[in-house]
């Protein structure tokens, strides 16, 4: 997938936000905060975590999502710092 395709959803960009602000959130925490449905949430962490971007660990029935330590994520933390103060 192209760079543009990653970057081009606001949804998508928030939840990388989020993860670079929080480190670690289940799906349920990034609905609440950025008030979007369930299948809008899942079908970008699905679309991050194919890329590379984010990985989810289980912890029950929980998954808890954040930015891996590739350089796609690495790339997007420098971006989110150069951008967010």
């Amino acid at each position: 997938m192209k760079v543009e395709d990653v970057f081009c959803s606001k949804p998508r960009l928030k939840i990388l936000k989020l993860l670079y602000r929080y480190g670690q959130l289940n799906p349920s925490a990034i609905m609440r905060k950025l008030r979007i449905n369930y299948r809008l949430t899942m079908r970008n962490l699905e679309l991050l975590e194919s890329e590379g971007v984010v990985h989810h660990r289980l912890s029950g029935r929980t998954r808890f999502y954040r930015l891996t330590h590739s350089l796609k994520a690495e790339a997007t933390v420098n971006m989110l710092e150069s951008w967010e103060p």
